[in-house]
């Protein structure tokens, strides 16, 4: 659970320590406007993804589903500073799928936390393989990090690329090259 007095009081120390009044006009709310932005954006420590993935449907459809274009934000545990992109999810059903808003659901709980953003597609995919149990699973991020945009070597525009892979995706190259190709689709 976010510890909302503990961020004001960080907050305070913060504008201090960078020579800020806490009392000027401006500033007398931000300690409790980013409580609760800390609240909202981290939020996904809080959320369990096998409620979301439990509610599955049969489905004698074997072939793959694919979920692209997942917009997401979150925050590099490093820098504290956002990233976002987007993730594209397919799995090989073993005889149910789940509601594709379902998979955004998913993206979701492990983009809202402090991350990385290799952790979270390997994250995604294990979620996918353990609570759906496809066949297999490829999970693709594709993310800007502002970390490194507006600060550091400040290169805008430049994206990180990211994937996992498992089961049946990491065992037959054809199926890797199809979920590439269906990414390409328009």
């Amino acid at each position: 659970m976010v510890d909302q007095e503990k961020i004001r009081q960080g907050v305070r120390l913060l504008l201090q320590g960078i020579g800020e009044d806490t009392k000027r006009e401006g500033l007398t709310e931000t300690p409790d406007r980013i409580a609760r932005m800390y609240g909202e954006i981290c939020g996904g420590m809080e959320m369990d993804v096998s409620k979301i993935l439990s509610k599955t449907f049969a489905a004698e459809n074997a072939e793959m589903v694919l979920e692209k274009d997942i917009v997401f934000y979150s925050m590099c545990e490093h820098h504290m500073l956002p990233f976002f992109g987007k993730v594209h999810i397919a799995y090989i059903p073993d005889g149910k799928v789940v509601g594709l808003s379902k998979l955004a659901r998913c993206v979701e709980v492990y983009a809202k936390r402090l991350q990385l953003q290799e952790r979270m597609t390997e994250q995604i995919a294990e979620a996918v393989m353990k609570y759906l149990a496809p066949r297999g699973v490829m999970v693709l991020t594709e993310a800007e990090h502002m970390c490194m945009t507006m600060r550091g070597v400040k290169k805008p525009g430049s994206k990180t690329v990211t994937y996992a892979v498992k089961g049946v995706f990491a065992e037959e190259k054809a199926l890797q090259e199809n979920f590439f190709r269906m990414l390409r689709l328009d």
